[in-house]
């Protein structure tokens, strides 16, 4: 593991994905919203599912989600935040949704939680919040698609990013090694926290209000400027972040 403090960008393959995070948008007019981060450059929809129980929020279920998929082709990503989470199984796919980000406890087997998401033609990702280790995510390496590193507390956006998660990032990405799984990182992205998390392994960037919320530029020039930081980043040489 790295030292606290420090971390190194490991060698990138994969391309920069940038995945706009509905939490952040406008909720009264939602379907454009999705529809303009599409046609922005968006990789993906990040959705966000917080029934106040994991966390103490609510956001949304498989019926808006439903509704928003009319507005875009792009891949739905849920991160699912809600119990029992293997009964809201069914009703994502028949809403649409293409991966289910989970997190590696939210169930006593989440083993068996993967197998069932897979076997409904979805993807599947862990997720690691700033209190989870990497290593939690190292037996369902094998089983799965993507890793989220939570670089805020999950539940809320518009969160100051925690930078003590660059040890995080770049030991997943040490044990990911050659495994075709994309590392991603969740919370408190903008272009210049994108750089370091970029140097530190991740290639797909999970943003809310750095694109939906920003007063200087538009959804395109935000977007760009994140998917241009963090291929800077990974071009560079190594180097401590």
């Amino acid at each position: 593991m790295s030292q606290a403090g420090q971390c190194y960008r490991a060698p990138m393959t994969r391309p920069i994905q940038i995945i706009p995070s509905i939490l952040a948008a406008d909720y009264a007019r939602l379907g454009d919203e999705v529809m303009k981060a599409d046609q922005a450059g968006g990789d993906r929809i990040h959705l966000d599912m917080i029934d106040g129980h994991v966390f103490k929020n609510l956001s949304f279920g498989p019926r808006m989600f439903q509704a928003l998929r009319a507005y875009t082709k792009k891949p739905f990503d849920v991160h699912l935040m809600a119990t029992p989470a293997h009964a809201w199984i069914d009703a994502l796919k028949e809403a649409g949704c293409d991966r289910i980000l989970l997190h590696w406890d939210l169930e006593e087997d989440i083993s068996n939680l993967i197998r069932s998401i897979r076997a409904h033609a979805m993807s599947v990702g862990l997720v690691l919040t700033p209190r989870n280790e990497a290593i939690d995510v190292l037996p369902h390496l094998d089983q799965i698609d993507v890793v989220n590193v939570m670089t805020v507390d999950p539940g809320f956006g518009g969160q100051i990013f925690l930078h003590a998660m660059m040890p995080k990032i770049a030991e997943v990405r040490a044990l990911i090694g050659r495994r075709p799984i994309n590392l991603s990182v969740d919370g408190g992205v903008t272009p210049e926290t994108a750089t370091l998390a970029a140097r530190a392994g991740a290639d797909s960037f999970v943003a809310g209000t750095s694109i939906f919320k920003s007063k200087s530029k538009t959804y395109h020039d935000a977007i760009m400027a994140l998917r241009d930081a963090a291929s800077h980043a990974t071009k560079k040489s190594p180097e401590t972040v």
